[in-house]
């Protein structure tokens, strides 16, 4: 997977816990669950759906890297070596 398309991924899984935000207007560096008023349980949720788009296991140590948009683009890429 290109960068676009874990980002499309990332978007992907938000808009799925998240559907009445207006995710082109996230900040990419935001933290994700201030800015989309989201709690732990969907949280757990958007984990699950980025793992389901892209195949990557995230370890619930290694959440706090998917913090923000660019977090996950970056955390994955690493885990991809794309």
């Amino acid at each position: 997977m290109t960068r676009d398309e874990l980002r499309a991924a990332v978007l992907a899984a938000l808009g799925d816990v998240a559907p009445e935000a207006d995710l082109g207007r996230l900040d990419p560096r935001a933290a994700l669950r201030d800015a989309l008023e989201i709690d732990s349980m969907d949280f757990l949720n958007f984990v699950v759906g980025v793992r389901r788009r892209t195949g990557v296991e995230v370890p619930e140590a290694d959440y706090p890297k998917l913090a923000s948009v660019d977090g996950c683009v970056a955390y994955l890429a690493a885990r991809l070596a794309v």
